[in-house]
């Protein structure tokens, strides 16, 4: 007997690669953990097994965000199973894990931001090195940068969606991105005059120059070896610029509540972000009232 678990991969392709990546990964560790107690596949499992894997996990000291992302691997694998009768009872039905820890998301400051998106000083030209700048312009790389950077936070997309990123899905005269976010839905997103300007630096020359003769055509940003840009690319991206530490989407984070702080409807912003359920937008509602509360105790005379 197989897991299959090649074959399962396939089957969720169609979400985002992390969240591919990951079920996959749960599935694999789960399906060694069983092998060592006899289960050669996915018919050998029953509720029992995975409610003691989970506990398993628990006393492994792993989080709960951990824990309950991997009862929704199985849930989704055994389902899958179940679908194509190589179960005959899907034994992850109901199958339930703690909830994580809520914790609020980081939202950086003005200015933050401000020395985030500044353009960074330049260093010695050198000519043999295309990440410095020359007495002519700016480096491509750091022209790249600026672009990332300026959507990610001008549009609130997520990082997969901007590497994702297409030549084609640009439309900088009506200021509008079509992105392809999780389950392959696309949607439109918007840009500011200066997150435009900002891209057409990127095309207007950079983008060559930091292309090869293997990088992919289509793609709108390459990384220093000329191809599509990924996620840990952008991770490095934050890692030069950003004054302290910050994740990437901390600034899909701060899109959403700043545009709630200035008064936008939450539909609006749910809209934007691609959120299919707008309770996953009300959490920014919190990080805004926490915001609000802070400047109320800081500002009022008698707080």
């Amino acid at each position: 007997m197989d897991w299959e678990i090649e074959a399962y991969r396939r089957s969720v392709a169609g979400l985002s690669p992390d969240t591919v990546r990951a079920y996959a990964s749960d599935v694999e560790r789960f399906a060694e953990w069983a092998g060592r107690g006899g289960a050669s596949g996915p018919s050998d499992v029953d509720r029992i097994t995975l409610r003691r894997y989970l506990a398993f996990l628990a006393t492994r000291r792993y989080a709960k965000a951990t824990i309950s992302r991997t009862a929704a691997s199985m849930r989704s694998y055994f389902g899958w199973c179940a679908r194509r009768g190589v179960v005959a009872h899907d034994p992850s039905v109901r199958l339930s894990a703690p909830s994580p820890d809520s914790r609020l998301p980081r939202v950086l400051g003005h200015a933050e931001l401000d020395r985030l998106l500044a353009s960074p000083p330049r260093p010695v030209p050198d000519a043999d090195d295309r990440t410095v700048g020359t007495d002519e312009g700016p480096a491509p790389r750091d022209v790249r940068d600026d672009a990332v950077l300026e959507l990610l936070y001008g549009s609130g997309m997520r990082v997969a969606e901007l590497c994702g990123l297409d030549v084609d899905d640009l439309d900088l005269d009506r200021g509008v991105v079509t992105v392809t976010g999780k389950g392959a839905k696309q949607r439109q997103v918007l840009v500011h005059d200066t997150c435009a300007a900002a891209v057409r630096s990127w095309l207007g020359g950079p983008r060559s120059a930091m292309a090869t003769a293997t990088s992919p055509g289509g793609a709108l940003f390459f990384n220093g070896r000329g191809n599509r840009l990924g996620s840990r690319d952008v991770r490095r991206i934050l890692d030069r610029r950003s004054p302290v530490p910050t994740h990437p989407h901390a600034l899909r984070h701060s899109f959403a509540t700043h545009l709630l702080d200035g008064g936008a409807d939450l539909r609006v912003v749910q809209e934007l972000l691609g959120h299919a359920s707008l309770q996953t937008t009300q959490v920014y509602t919190h990080v805004s009232k926490e915001r609000l509360l802070s400047v109320y105790s800081g500002t009022h005379p008698r707080a």
